[in-house]
């Protein structure tokens, strides 16, 4: 069947299609491009035709290296659903194999721009960040407990045990020694509530600093985590207490992302700064990942708790992994 103006429908349908569609040759380079690929390639039709990733984008991590390795996975076999933010505009990307004669001879490729953000999935954002806002505010209100009551208490508690030492001990040298074995089981216990209540309040890092806060950080992860973490930040570096806290909160969330998830044995922390102001770099080892990957990817709570304190910030956010070199997380303004 054709259309009127005898231009076959395959075809016609094809150019006219609201979506961009192509197709790419088992060497990774375009073949047929239909659409404008622009949005989602930041080049025309004519600029990737015949052209690899590597050879046609931009020579970064987000560009030409990005999209070279999720080409090469749906060439091995892989169907790869991906979201695309490109500015205020969310592009649905499915890249799938094409079999001729059972062997994979091409790639092909189907993108789509849709809202910014659907309405549903806008009303969930809100909900998750409103939870948020809501733990922060009961973290602060348990860590005031802990410091203001709990550890006051337990701070008297010990001074009424040395009183009663200092009466006892002339008389009862044994009671003596059983008070201070007391003393040091309250010592540790008004430690651990001590580092408990820095860990819960989300303000602790815009009282202490910005280094200070990173090193307790660096320190608890230890605790757990076998291979190495390093904080490189300049202790001179200035900045506003807001802004310092959102680089922290960012700062732990990608951390434990690190530890939790990447199977990594090294992580570091940077703080740069440059002339618009700090700039926060999380960088691991471990297993990377594809952050458009709509099947391979969650967006959990910590995903979203950067993005949270980021956007609180005025920061940009970036997250740049892949399967082989590790994750790098980027804050700054």
């Amino acid at each position: 069947m054709q259309t009127t103006n005898e231009q076959p429908l395959e075809r016609a349908f094809l150019e006219q299609c609201p979506a961009v569609l192509w197709t790419a040759g088992a060497d990774g380079a375009f073949y047929e491009i239909y659409g404008d690929p622009s949005g989602i390639f930041g080049r025309t039709a004519e600029e990737l035709r015949g052209q690899t990733p590597q050879a046609a984008l931009d020579q970064t991590a987000d560009g030409s290296e990005k999209w070279a390795g999720r080409f090469a996975r749906v060439l091995a076999g892989e169907i790869v659903m991906l979201r695309e933010r490109r500015g205020n505009s969310t592009w649905d990307v499915t890249l799938f194999p094409i079999r001729q004669n059972g062997h994979i001879s091409h790639l092909g490729g189907m993108a789509h721009e849709s809202a910014p953000w659907s309405t549903a999935e806008q009303e969930l954002r809100h909900t998750v960040l409103s939870a948020l806002r809501a733990q922060e505010f009961e973290r602060k209100m348990a860590s005031q407990f802990l410091h203001d009551s709990v550890g006051q208490n337990l701070t008297a508690l010990g001074l009424q045990l040395d009183l009663i030492r200092m009466d006892l001990e002339p008389t009862s040298p044994e009671i003596g020694a059983r008070i201070i074995e007391i003393q040091k089981m309250l010592e540790t216990m008004m430690e651990e509530v001590r580092e408990y209540s820095y860990e819960l309040n989300p303000s602790t890092v815009e009282r202490a600093g910005l280094r200070p806060a990173l090193d307790r950080l660096t320190s608890r992860i230890r605790q757990r985590f076998p291979g190495t973490v390093r904080v490189n930040a300049d202790p001179s570096l200035k900045l506003d207490p807001k802004i310092a806290s959102a680089l922290f909160h960012i700062a732990q969330e990608a951390v434990q992302n690190a530890v939790q998830h990447a199977g990594c044995s090294a992580i570091e922390i940077a703080v740069k700064s440059t002339r618009k102001g700090a700039i926060l770099e999380v960088r691991d080892n471990g297993r990377g990942f594809d952050p458009g990957d709509v099947l391979g990817v969650r967006r959990g709570l910590g995903l979203l708790s950067m993005e949270h304190y980021a956007a609180q910030a005025g920061f940009e956010l970036t997250i740049t992994s892949n399967r082989e070199g590790g994750t790098l997380v980027r804050a700054g303004q």
